[in-house]
């Protein structure tokens, strides 16, 4: 009779620890699955391949993305060179003629889309596909692309290799602005281009705009054509300025104005 009631005892202190343990299993387990309700600007990120393999594999990728962009811009766009007689850009670059958007298949014209109403044309599925918003040739990677001579002009000035690895520019030079652009300045029309026909850079501003722009007008332009982040551009500021001429000093306060100026 003694062993048996030991042995209830036992069982009681053992069915009381399981229940304890249970109970805080149940706990736990709904702590872990409660979601987190602190909302976030980002998603996560996590990258599980390797620089060299990703670089493979979107070089693999590239001539059957820029064959599907080819194709989608012939659908949709006449991007022959077709240059306007006797009309061209600043700098004498034709500029191009006629309407490059291209009706539907199956004999429509110009006049035969306007006598339409907004709601024919929807239902019918006849509005112009080049009047759409043009995709990035690879929309999941974006990121800028820069035409062929961009990228050698900015290799000759700054040694910098703006070439992707993954994707080319996708427009005929023939249909773009001619390069580099001619800039006038609104508050001085007698100047005409300002540029002098070179594109500004980091390397060559200070010397196509001192005497032009005030102080900080210049100082803005610096921060604009700097291709690093404006905390490391400040390092350059006084007499560490990457560009050849005169190198203008800045005061400790106009410094302090620019840092406190960073957000």
């Amino acid at each position: 009779m003694k062993n048996w009631g030991k042995t209830k005892i036992w069982l009681a202190v053992t069915l009381a620890a399981l229940a304890l343990v249970s109970v805080g299993v149940v706990i736990t387990g709904a702590q872990k699955e409660k979601p987190s309700t602190k909302p976030s600007s980002y998603s996560p990120v996590v990258i599980t391949e390797d620089f060299a393999t990703t670089v493979t594999r979107m070089k693999g990728e590239k001539p059957a993305i820029m064959a599907r962009q080819q194709a989608l811009l012939n659908e949709r766009y006449d991007l022959s060179n077709r240059p306007a007689p006797g009309v061209t850009m600043t700098r004498g670059k034709p500029v191009q003629e006629g309407v490059r958007v291209k009706l539907p298949a199956g004999g429509m014209t110009w006049d035969k889309l306007a006598a339409l109403t907004p709601e024919e044309i929807k239902e019918k599925g006849l509005w112009p596909k080049g009047f759409l918003p043009l995709p990035h040739p690879n929309h999941k990677e974006g990121g800028m692309l820069f035409p062929k001579f961009h990228i050698e002009e900015i290799k000759k000035q700054e040694g910098r290799d703006l070439t992707r690895f993954d994707l080319d520019f996708d427009l005929p030079d023939h249909v773009l602005p001619e390069f580099p652009p001619p800039i006038f300045l609104t508050t001085r029309p007698d100047l005409g281009d300002v540029s002098q026909g070179k594109l500004v850079t980091v390397m060559n501003y200070y010397e196509l705009f001192n005497g032009i722009l005030n102080p900080k007008q210049l100082e803005g332009l610096r921060l604009l054509v700097s291709p690093t982040s404006v905390p490391y551009s400040l390092l350059a500021l006084g007499n560490r300025r990457p560009h050849a001429g005169p190198q203008p000093q800045v005061s400790l306060q106009r410094r302090l104005e620019l840092l406190t100026s960073v957000r």
